[in-house]
């Protein structure tokens, strides 16, 4: 089992040059919503949720469970960047099981175009791979998310396949950290 249930969650908060990886909290339950009903976030996730639903049914704390960062930039949340198992039902494989872990992302719009997904995500995958060494981390996203494939590409993810899933042609890659170098 390659599954985030062997990590110890959460862990301590990941800084960067300018952001906070951590556990989520009642205080970004707003920024949840707000990504959520986001028409610019959903656009190539199905489409945004009626924000009145969302108001009921997101928890006090959401989002607190293994694998989901809360990014943070100045105390605020912007986003959150996943590693959550991929369910071995869909298309697109690493292993022969299925089994595997994806890297997923969603950002509220103002926080657009800085670098910040690029930062947060580096910085999720380093952990990840001090983690789980030599794991490889999945990532899917639809071929028309330009900015999401230009992202993955710079992260080091390579195609591994493309696929019809949810309506859409979807980009299926691959990201594998560097073996340690010994002499």
């Amino acid at each position: 089992m390659t599954g985030l249930s062997s990590f110890i969650w959460p862990p301590a908060p990941i800084r960067t040059a300018r952001l906070v990886l951590r556990e989520s909290e009642a205080r970004d339950r707003a920024a949840f919503v707000e990504l959520f009903a986001s028409p610019e976030v959903h656009a190539y996730l199905g489409g945004p949720h009626p924000r009145d639903e969302l108001e009921r049914a997101v928890p006090e704390v959401p989002g607190r469970r293994p694998g989901v960062f809360v990014v943070e930039l100045d105390g605020a949340m912007i986003g959150t960047v996943t590693l959550e198992q991929r369910d071995a039902e869909r298309p697109g494989r690493l292993r022969p099981d299925g089994d595997c872990t994806e890297l997923g992302y969603m950002f509220l719009p103002e926080a657009w175009g800085s670098g910040y997904a690029a930062e947060a995500c580096a910085a999720a995958l380093d952990w990840f791979a001090a983690a789980r060494p030599g794991e490889p981390v999945a990532l899917c996203t639809q071929v028309a998310n330009v900015p999401s494939a230009r992202l993955a590409l710079k992260l080091g993810f390579t195609e591994v396949a493309r696929f019809e899933e949810f309506g859409a042609e979807q980009w299926f890659g691959a990201w594998r950290p560097i073996a340690p170098h010994h002499p």
